[in-house]
């Protein structure tokens, strides 16, 4: 796929907030901690939730008519012989979808082997496998993460609507909020000097600690959004090979460095290993572990064994067991993203992904730039573009 967008501040943030948006599935969602190694869709084996039921992939006649197309024409579909046929065919396979603040997100897949045949086929697939049911599922709070027994809810933390999100009867909104008015006041802290180490230095480095989600989306985000850093240098530690976390502490003063120790349950072996040889690292300098309140914070639910790591449990940012590790920089595991963009940058890469949260809910498959199809612009009569509707994503009935 190719993306293109209008010239406007927050480019860059709806990229991410698009790209994480076309990698959502509903399939069996991977903690930092629990990743599962063989799910049932790689084993080609039924896929049920309480609203859908769905065989294995293969066996959908849909497939086979894709394998039928595939197996007569795929020697044939040359991108230059596409255009050369479909003067409108950059009309045709691309999708526009115009947000509400500063420019436009430019969905153009003109460039792959695809046809008007293949799209209607992949489309037709798409309703075979529920992919509507098993989105609205999701939405609902159902439990499709079905391995696990739990609802799929990222969307709940980027809620910028504020409308009821229940989880198991509980509306889950205002737990949401409090976490990022935590984030927020401790960021707004750290930003502005406020927040010392344990020689009355300003935090000039954050070191963040952590596996899978805990560290690649966070990662990800702080290296594209490095053009709007408030003046700390991110740091992130996720190999518990030593020689990691030993070239980041040669660039790091004890006086001044913050880490954030990213575990949800606190008992991850690659990260507390870290965490502990950073807290070692730490007191070898410091030299008394009432300091260590002053420059460690943690990312967990689990506050019995933060405080045991000396952490004060009024530095732990919580979060949920419906967060899957893909998706939890949208959680208080964006704590680094926070401080390195700031706060209101941070509810900004928020509020897009409510907005695409939104689109992906409302809009046909058809026009959908989540599922990364747009119907062709010679069977509408019309260009693709879309306007999601301004409802939140989820409502008590």
């Amino acid at each position: 796929m190719r993306f293109w967008f209008g010239s406007a501040r927050f480019a860059r943030l709806k990229f991410f907030v698009y790209a994480y948006q076309t990698l959502r599935c509903a399939c069996p969602t991977e903690g930092d901690e629990h990743a599962n190694k063989s799910s049932p869709q790689s084993q080609g084996v039924t896929l049920t939730t309480d609203s859908m039921e769905v065989g294995p992939l293969t066996s959908e006649p849909t497939w086979q008519q894709l394998q039928d197309f595939y197996d007569k024409n795929s020697s044939k579909l040359v991108i230059k012989d596409l255009f050369e046929q479909d003067p409108n065919r950059f009309k045709n396979f691309s999708l526009k979808l115009d947000t509400p603040h500063d420019g436009d997100i430019l969905l153009d897949y003109s460039k792959n082997r695809i046809t008007a045949e293949v799209l209607k086929l992949l489309l037709a697939l798409a309703r075979a496998r529920k992919l509507e049911e098993a989105r609205d599922a999701m939405f609902a709070g159902q439990k499709i993460n079905f391995t696990e027994d739990r609802a799929v809810l990222h969307t709940a933390l980027r809620n910028r609507s504020n409308q009821p999100i229940l989880v198991d009867g509980k509306d889950v909104t205002p737990d949401v909020n409090a976490v990022l008015e935590h984030m927020k006041q401790f960021t707004n802290s750290v930003l502005s000097g406020q927040w010392k180490g344990y020689t009355g230095k300003p935090i000039t480095d954050v070191v963040n600690i952590g596996i899978g989600g805990s560290d690649l989306g966070p990662l990800m985000v702080t290296e594209a959004l490095k053009a709007y850093g408030r003046g700390l240098r991110l740091h992130f530690v996720s190999n518990i090979d030593g020689t990691h976390l030993a070239e980041v502490l040669k660039k790091v003063d004890a006086e001044s460095v913050l880490f954030i120790i990213a575990s949800k349950t606190f008992t991850t072996q690659e990260t507390i290993t870290n965490a502990t040889s950073a807290k070692q690292w730490f007191l070898n300098h410091a030299k008394d572990p009432a300091a260590v309140a002053k420059h460690f914070v943690a990312l967990s639910t689990n506050a019995p064994k933060v405080t045991e790591f000396g952490i004060d449990p009024a530095n732990m940012f919580g979060f949920w067991d419906w967060v899957g590790g893909r998706y939890s920089l949208w959680s208080a595991i964006g704590l680094s993203i926070s401080l390195a963009v700031g706060f209101e940058n941070f509810l900004q890469l928020l509020e897009g992904a409510h907005y695409l949260d939104n689109h992906f809910r409302t809009a046909p498959l058809e026009q959908n730039v989540s599922i990364s199809n747009c119907r062709p612009a010679n069977v509408t009569g019309d260009s693709c573009q879309y306007q999601p509707k301004t409802q939140s994503p989820q409502t008590e009935e």
